[in-house]
């Protein structure tokens, strides 16, 4: 396909995320859900039409992967608020990652035996699956969480638990992608768990380093143009030399991003520092919604009507992993110094939970030699309808009715 022909299709997908956004507010529906109901129309008025783009939902996974991912990831650490996120880093990193790695091994138990298909569907397969789901994104809910009056600690806690175990997450479904295109080689949990921890901290320590250097370079700098530049190249470049190197490009673009977010911080409120949160704002915007209708793109009736058991096993694993998740780890949590997370504020933390574009990326960038690969993509997307029909607009609901939210 030329150039010119992406480049318009892709013009045609903004023009179409500006004109839908009015709409998901007039609605009172999640934005993400409407983008993907929006994307997924028009790709059927253009098939029925008869016209085909050429393009397949294998085309997108590396646009996801590389384009997208580093910017959603990078803006999410760079607004977060350092000193409650270090005040609360204990309770996020045990809701992030023990509770997410405990919520996908039960997906995926749940799944293997559930879908009962070890030859086309084996235990690699299974906890693949697993780690894409336990990927959670709450910017479907995060505003609504703001507009009710939700504490500042209990929004930290849900976007904090998300930034994190989505690198986890990622760092999982690299070492299972690899596992899974060699079923020959054989590797122990030892082993494993030290190749997770190697790609998870040398991720951290790329982007630390790149950090670093990019903080040097900004700090010489006045225009927010040029920052915005040092700013991209640290975001990107972390994330590639990270990949180059074998590590998490993902823990690269977060601990880029929390650094630079710190340093924002410190200079205070400033006209570049807002240019530059609206820039970044407008970044993540654009990729988020760029994603979704990518999802609604590449959905096809087909999947739900082959697909719909594993669809439904899918989300009953999801709901059920979650609350284990949190009866084994909040307990854990609120025996640590600092405040407790009350009954009220673990249903919250629960039915926000809700799958987005993390796990919409990882279902995209699946290997094509992965016999199961349609049937875990399919169960991936059937995850995240349910949580933006289901979870994201009972949202208010469910505050309300707790009583969490402040006059």
């Amino acid at each position: 396909m030329a150039i010119a022909d992406l480049v318009l299709i892709f013009l045609g997908m903004l023009l179409l995320a500006a004109l839908l956004h009015p709409l998901a507010q007039k609605l009172h529906l999640p934005y993400s859900l409407v983008l993907v109901a929006g994307g997924f129309i028009g790709s059927e008025l253009l098939v029925a039409s008869g016209l085909d783009t050429g393009l397949r939902w294998h085309h997108f996974n590396d646009l996801v992967f590389y384009v997208f991912l580093p910017v959603l990831i990078f803006e999410a650490a760079l607004h977060m608020d350092g000193r409650l996120l270090l005040r609360n880093l204990a309770a996020i990193l045990l809701l992030s990652t023990p509770m997410m790695l405990l919520a996908a091994g039960v997906s995926a138990t749940l799944l293997f035996y559930g879908i009962g298909y070890p030859e086309y569907f084996p235990w690699v397969a299974a906890l693949l699956t697993g780690a894409i789901l336990s990927a959670t994104d709450p910017a479907a809910v995060l505003d609504l969480f703001k507009q009710a009056g939700v504490s500042d600690r209990l929004i930290l806690l849900v976007d904090g638990e998300s930034l994190f175990n989505d690198a986890t997450a990622i760092v999982l479904f690299t070492l299972l992608s690899a596992l899974a295109l060699m079923p020959a080689e054989q590797i122990t949990v030892t082993a494993g768990m030290l190749k997770f921890t190697t790609i998870f901290l040398g991720g951290a320590a790329v982007g630390a380093l790149v950090a670093g250097l990019a903080v040097l370079l900004y700090r010489s700098l006045i225009t927010s143009f040029n920052r915005m530049i040092v700013m991209l190249s640290a975001a990107y470049g972390g994330f590639l030399i990270a990949e180059h190197v074998h590590v998490s490009g993902v823990m690269a673009v977060l601990v880029a991003g929390l650094v630079f977010g710190e340093l924002q911080r410190r200079e205070g409120d400033n006209p570049i520092r807002h240019a530059l949160h609206n820039l970044w704002a407008f970044s993540a915007e654009l990729s988020n919604a760029s994603i979704f209708l990518l999802l609604g793109v590449t959905v096809t009736l087909a999947m739900f009507q082959e697909q719909w058991l594993a669809m439904l096993i899918g989300i009953v694993a999801v709901l059920l992993a979650r609350g284990l998740g949190l009866l084994v780890t909040v307990p854990l949590i609120n025996l640590l110094p600092g405040e407790r997370i009350s009954g009220k504020e673990q249903l919250v933390i629960y039915w926000g939970g809700i799958r987005g574009s993390v796990s919409v990326a990882l279902a995209l960038a699946l290997p094509l030699q992965l016999d199961s690969w349609y049937t875990i993509q399919s169960i991936t997307y059937g995850v995240v309808l349910f949580t933006l029909c289901i979870q994201a607009p009972t949202m208010p609901w469910l505050i309300k009715r707790l009583q969490l939210g402040q006059s």
